[in-house]
């Protein structure tokens, strides 16, 4: 468990002194010090959530011990490394690869290294896929080898690390392992217990449920960076959806619900992201929106500190016409 807690004021080590720290696949712990973050190098920020934990994005939605890294307000990953992914990932930063300093002590120029963005670049790339597609490797696809370890729901000493970071507070805590507790239930009571006694069909928190067989709708707006837009009522995403909640190969899930309703910007449209499982970049026919400020906030995962940014269908969104 890193010392870090959330508002920490911390200066990024410069390249030389992060190239100390790596081996020879610039990496840490398995995990990796990616070329999008060179630029942070030197720079000042603050810990904005403590990594101890993270949600299984290529497995089965487990979740994983992360040893002593954080999360930096600001810090996500613009993808040039690794051909444009649009992802924008949270970074993770190990503690050995920033210091705590004080608001009022002396900023000095960090030292340049030039053998270590070579290095990073180099170990960015994997070997070519089955028909030669290019694969790429970063932290999202490194994820088992950096956090190898399930953290069970039962180990509580992972809520106590939540409060005592400061990453949520005790009530946040409590309702995180509550939601967690009973989609465990619900769970179990579809594969043991007759329908009838099922709660809400045995649904996840949040209940969104499948849709109907077959096709699902398309609707396109053209939205552009910059455009305001409001996320469309739950019940009407719902009807956009098929049986495995899904649409046109998006998900919708019960973190996104939570903002329905919800007015925000339109910060990128996405057109490409990585394959966590193979490296491979995955183009999108239909290109899929961001928005800004709007993330997963880890409610119904157990307080994931991850903070994902979802991705939209124009279908799911209205725009709002500010004149």
């Amino acid at each position: 468990m890193t010392n870090l807690r959330v508002g920490d004021l911390v200066e990024v080590l410069s390249e030389a002194e992060i190239l100390a720290t790596l081996d020879e696949k610039g990496e840490l712990d398995s995990l990796p010090f990616m070329p999008e973050m060179a630029r942070f190098c030197g720079q000042r920020m603050t810990v904005h959530k403590v990594a101890h934990k993270v949600c299984d994005t290529i497995g089965h939605g487990r979740m994983r011990r992360m040893e002593r890294a954080v999360h930096l307000t600001g810090a996500r990953c613009d993808g040039q490394g690794h051909g444009g992914c649009q992802t924008a990932c949270s970074l993770y930063f190990k503690e050995a690869w920033v210091r705590k300093v004080e608001p009022d002590t002396s900023h000095r120029e960090p030292a340049r290294d030039p053998r270590l963005l070579p290095l990073l670049e180099i170990n960015s790339r994997k070997a070519p896929g089955p028909e030669g597609a290019e694969r790429f490797s970063c932290q999202a696809t490194e994820l088992h080898r950096a956090a190898p370890t399930c953290l069970p729901l039962k180990d509580v000493r992972q809520y106590v690390a939540d409060v005592r970071t400061g990453n949520t507070g005790v009530l946040v805590t409590l309702r995180g392992l509550f939601f967690a507790a009973f989609n465990r239930y619900q769970k179990i009571s579809k594969r043991l217990l007759p329908r009838w006694l099922w709660i809400r069909g045995g649904l996840a928190w949040g209940w969104v449920p499948g849709g109907a067989a077959g096709s699902t709708p398309t609707g396109t707006l053209d939205l552009q960076p910059g455009e305001l837009v409001r996320i469309k009522p739950k019940a009407e995403i719902l009807r956009t959806l098929n049986q495995d909640r899904l649409n046109r190969g998006l998900g919708f899930e019960e973190e996104m619900a939570r903002h329905c309703g919800r007015t925000a910007r339109v910060v990128a449209r996405v057109e490409r992201c990585l394959d966590e499982r193979t490296g491979e970049m995955l183009r999108m026919k239909n290109p899929c929106i961001a928005l800004e400020e709007v993330v997963c906030g880890g409610v119904y995962s157990v307080n994931c500190p991850r903070e994902f940014v979802p991705f939209w269908r124009e279908i799911w969104l209205e725009r709002i016409n500010e004149s």
